[in-house]
């Protein structure tokens, strides 16, 4: 059940995705009928539909504008694993981490558990000052395994 407001345009968006490969919404139809202002909608859209969260999203300003957002599709595991490892930089943050764990786990590459036990051991607590660039090297590391795994 949702949360709060993002929560419930968060998952109304995923309905249509799910209905129909993509969804094409204006932003103040969207941000009317939740009595919301369009930057709230903004908000959920750079939050929650990312790259790293497996979301492609195109912009229009404009009169006529729009927001389509699409779930990037794969071939296959490999071509998954492989374009989430040339997303990687030399450091990323623990948000960036976690889109890309919670990826993982929405395409069935991991379970619940396993994307728990790495969050954890992979947050700024844990890794201290050298967090960014250990996680980044973790991370590659980590797609590499789950490639190979088959």
């Amino acid at each position: 059940m949702p949360k709060n407001t993002s929560d419930s345009i968060e998952e109304y968006i995923k309905q249509i995705l799910a209905e129909s490969g993509f969804a094409e919404i204006k932003r103040s139809v969207l941000a009317d009928s939740f009595s919301v202002v369009p930057s709230q909608i903004n908000y959920v859209i750079k939050t929650r539909f990312t790259p790293s969260r497996g979301y492609e999203v195109e912009s229009k300003r404009g009169g006529g504008g729009y927001i389509r957002i699409a779930k990037v599709r794969f071939s296959d595991k490999h071509q998954m694993l492989n374009n989430l490892e040339a997303s990687i930089g030399s450091r990323i943050s623990e948000q960036f981490f976690g889109d890309i764990i919670q990826n993982l786990f929405d395409e069935g590459v991991l379970t619940q558990r396993e994307g728990n036990i790495i969050l954890v051991a992979s947050s700024d607590q844990v890794l201290g000052l050298e967090a960014p660039q250990i996680r980044a090297r973790m991370l590659r590391k980590l797609l590499q395994r789950l490639d190979r795994k088959g």
